[in-house]
């Protein structure tokens, strides 16, 4: 009887740990892909300056653009959950793409070497976003079953694992990304 208990006890041991790694992995790999996104987005943050600066060259009587765009700048590096900052991203990718349609009025600008080579550096960053989002939200998901699924809510209510948000868009204009030209 005793060997059985203990079979039983080691059992329920084992279980709790193989639930419990598992919960802390896919804890750990959902914090390295949001990390993955936060560095895509600081170096698209870093980008956005320079595009406001070189299409100002070309048209400087379009400040409500400009201002526009660098406030969303400035809401998109604000610290916050996956849903805050999905929010204030779509904000920054509208005024970008305001941006960008300001552009498409200056023939000399859309030629200019430094302007191409920023839209280029923009539509790279865009891709490597999308592709860290999905692999964080791919991540998250597999985390929010193993959270809400049995055996492991019961794991995850005890050991204090709570859902995590998706980084998503909020609204099917949002699904697409910012339009970029390299043409003229």
């Amino acid at each position: 009887m005793v060997i059985i208990a203990l079979a039983i006890g080691l059992g329920l041991a084992a279980l709790v740990t193989v639930f419990y790694n598992r919960l802390v992995g896919l804890r750990n790999r959902g914090e390295n892909a949001w990390s993955d996104i936060d560095v895509q987005l600081r170096r698209r943050h870093e980008l956005v300056p320079n595009l406001v600066e070189t299409v100002k060259g070309y048209a400087a009587h379009e400040k409500r653009t400009f201002q526009e765009v660098t406030e969303a700048r400035t809401r998109a590096m604000q610290p916050g959950g996956a849903a805050a900052r999905a929010a204030a991203e779509g904000d920054l990718s509208r005024t970008i793409t305001a941006l960008f349609a300001v552009a498409e009025s200056y023939p000399q600008l859309r030629a200019n070497e430094n302007f191409v080579a920023l839209q280029r550096q923009l539509s790279e960053l865009e891709e490597a976003i999308q592709n860290a989002r999905r692999y964080y939200n791919a991540v998250v998901r597999d985390f929010n079953t193993a959270c809400e699924t049995f055996p492991g809510n019961i794991f995850a209510g005890a050991f204090g694992f709570q859902r995590r948000d998706f980084f998503g868009l909020d609204s099917p204009e949002e699904r697409t990304p910012p339009k970029v030209s390299f043409g003229g």
